[in-house]
């Protein structure tokens, strides 16, 4: 079966897309940093029907993010789906006036160097199947930076740039790079189902070519 590896995994969006993809036959990689909370998961999505397994793994450090996906794949198989989307921290939600550099270099570090590692851990198995799919979930300040989300304004567009920059590079090559942009905490988003709704909009990502940005709602309709 082909398998997700789903970056940042949470018993909200990370399981509505695990039950989104296992409708289409995948089996699901669970990575994030907490143990007991990926074990929970795991325990609740196999009660619904679904294979998944947990890896932990902090995306700021690179050796246990390219150990947890390497796992995943000798465990489950080749990943053909990867999502990057850890939630940020809530330091890098600070006003400009109080981001130091140290803080920045950890938000990119989150955000743009944790995706490039990932990327190069998964591109392989991919280019050489010839099909896959990588995924960047981000909020709003990926395309508007705001000054009292200081963190994010600086990281997330580098994380946008490179995702951009691997859509052309890989566009004739069998893999596909998107980008859904979720201007909002997705529960005052106020969707008519919800948080499946967001699952569905991903799973479209993966299974329909489009442009490498789209937007779950209009950014002005937003609210980070």
């Amino acid at each position: 079966m082909p398998v997700i590896a789903i970056i940042g995994a949470g018993p909200g969006l990370g399981a509505a897309v695990a039950r989104r993809f296992r409708r289409e036959g995948f089996f699901v990689a669970l990575i994030a940093r907490d143990r007991s909370k990926l074990d929970t998961m795991v325990a609740e999505l196999s009660s619904a029907g679904v294979t998944a397994q947990g890896y932990s793994a902090d995306v700021r450090i690179p050796a246990e993010l390219e150990d947890a996906l390497g796992r995943a794949a000798t465990d489950l198989g080749p990943i053909s789906v990867l999502q990057y989307s850890p939630l940020p921290s809530r330091d890098y939600l600070k006003p400009v006036l109080e981001l130091t550099p140290e803080l920045a270099q950890e938000a990119v570090q989150f955000s743009l160097l944790g995706l490039i590692h990932s990327v190069r851990a998964v591109l392989p198995s991919m280019l050489e199947s010839g099909r896959g799919s990588i995924i960047l979930i981000n909020g709003g300040t990926s395309v508007k930076a705001r000054a009292g989300f200081a963190g994010t304004s600086v990281a997330f567009p580098a994380e946008s740039a490179y995702g951009e920059m691997l859509h052309e590079a890989l566009e004739d090559e069998g893999v596909r790079v998107m980008q859904l942009v979720i201007p909002g905490a997705i529960p005052r988003l106020q969707l008519p189902n919800g948080i499946d709704d967001v699952a569905d909009r991903i799973w479209d990502a993966h299974a329909t070519p489009g442009p490498f940005r789209s937007m779950l709602i209009p950014l002005e309709e937003g609210r980070e």
